[in-house]
């Protein structure tokens, strides 16, 4: 009995020899390879001489017996820019790049992480940069993994104040902002057409002075998120709200003029603080703000202009008014922020302070939610000054009582839920966020604005026919 059990144990412990002998089997065959879960990595375009965002890869190994890497060795790594860690080791500069003795057993995996901080590219547009993930097995097989990025070239500036006139011009160059710019009181700051302005985060424009965006409509200034990456492979982070922080116009700023401007994927659009209605605040003409955490347009006790004007998809108000004196004329306002049922309307005015006036004319107000009009006056109506005219508003009938404030004004179809003011538009894309706000040819709005007072040209600078739409844009007919 005792023979057989000692037979049995040795047994035993014969097979599990064998069994770790044989898992610590590594290979010397070229006819066996790694596999890979991408023969190429391809991160996105970033700004040189700032990292980017991380991506990951899987090394396996199918081949049946173990394998040994002799290196895995990052081919250029000195002028690419790029750096990679292998199964936690990071192939550093004191490490020639490499690293050697990666074992990958039969099964066995292992995950890389690439990331890159591209050199300067010396180009006006953006140049791909390279390089190779060489993993060179005991066998002498070599296999690559390529690693591609762009490199855009941009000026830099840090925590800027502008004490004296300036202009900003990228000169065909993307000017990214860290820190913010200050426009002091004495001082104009001018962002000249064709200049985009890519802020960080925790950057945006606080304007004491003046501030002037003379834009074209082929050469537009924008202001935006400094993320050229995407969040997921549909999504740039460009159409996610929330980049960066917006701009203000404090009480001791006043005459600014924004013109074929694009703002967008903000905190706050546009913050517009008290201050005297002797002079005007501010004029927007042919702007586009659009896709802000916070507010579109807030103005409180301003004298403001916004003519062929777009303000869409924000989680509080696309505009509140707090009293002052502002007009619109042609603009389009419209809610479909896509992140937060409870978001704002389309148009909210109060008062919060005396509203001397408040304009309306052919402008489209529309969006998700049954009215998109909201208005708290709270004492008199006769003691605040309004009036719609020639517009497309969501909200429901207005009694006869209140008529005197608006006039020609089409009321739209509340009982039609399956459009909620989608069928005016072109492209209303949730899923990926893609929104392109000129008119549909369904939309009521076409030929609906009145002649006499609609803007001579739209918001793209197309000159309106005889029979002018309602909104920011004149519809182009085939």
């Amino acid at each position: 009995m005792k023979a057989k059990l000692l037979l049995i144990m040795a047994s035993v412990v014969w097979g599990l020899m064998a069994a770790c002998t044989d898992d610590e089997n590594f290979s010397n065959s070229s006819s066996l390879m790694l596999s890979f879960s991408t023969d190429s990595v391809k991160l996105d375009t970033v700004f040189s001489n700032v990292p980017s965002a991380t991506k990951s890869f899987w090394v396996y190994n199918n081949s049946g017996d173990g394998l040994r890497c002799k290196t895995v060795k990052l081919e250029n790594a000195a002028k690419s820019g790029f750096r990679v860690n292998v199964d936690g080791v990071y192939l550093g500069e004191n490490q020639d790049y490499s690293v050697s003795g990666i074992e990958l057993r039969s099964k066995d995996s292992v995950r890389v992480f690439v990331e890159v901080t591209p050199p300067r590219a010396n180009a006006l547009t953006p140049q791909q940069t390279t390089d190779n993930l060489v993993f060179t097995l005991e066998s002498g097989v070599e296999q690559r993994v390529n690693l591609s990025a762009y490199a855009w070239d941009a000026v830099s500036m840090r925590n800027v104040r502008i004490d004296r006139d300036s202009t900003i011009n990228g000169n065909g160059r993307p000017v990214v902002v860290y820190g913010g710019i200050r426009v002091d009181s004495a001082a104009t700051l001018t962002v000249a057409a064709g200049t985009t302005l890519y802020f960080h985060q925790d950057a945006g424009i606080d304007v004491y002075g003046r501030l002037l965006t003379p834009g074209t409509p082929d050469n537009l200034v924008t202001l935006r998120g400094d993320r050229i990456d995407y969040m997921f492979d549909y999504l740039p982070y460009d159409r996610v709200p929330g980049q960066w922080q917006g701009i203000r116009f404090y009480d001791s700023s006043t005459e600014n003029v924004l013109q074929n401007t694009d703002i967008h994927s903000t905190y706050n659009g546009v913050v517009v603080d008290s201050t005297s209605l002797a002079k005007p605040k501010l004029t927007l003409e042919n702007v586009t703000i659009h896709n802000c955490q916070g507010y579109g347009l807030k103005a409180t006790h301003a004298k403001l202009t916004a003519v062929n004007t777009q303000i869409t998809n924000t989680l509080n108000d696309c505009v509140l008014i707090v009293g002052g004196d502002a007009t619109f004329n042609n603009c389009t306002l419209a809610q479909f922020y896509p992140f937060d049922s409870n978001r704002g309307y389309a148009l909210h005015f109060t008062a919060g302070a005396p509203l001397d006036n408040l304009t309306v004319t052919n402008t489209l107000i529309t969006g998700y939610a049954d009215n998109m009009l909201m208005d708290e006056l709270k004492d008199s109506i006769a003691a605040f000054h309004y009036a719609f005219a020639d517009c497309i508003i969501r909200t429901p009938q207005l009694t006869t009582a209140d008529s005197v404030h608006f006039t020609q004004v089409v009321y739209e179809n509340l009982k039609d839920t399956t459009s909620s003011g989608e069928k005016h538009f072109v492209t209303i894309d949730t899923d990926k966020l893609r929104y392109d706000f000129r008119l549909a040819s369904k939309s009521s709005a076409i030929d609906k604005a009145n002649e006499t007072t609609a803007a001579p040209r739209d918001h793209d600078g197309k000159a309106r026919d005889d029979r002018p739409d309602i909104g920011a844009y004149e519809f182009v007919k085939p």
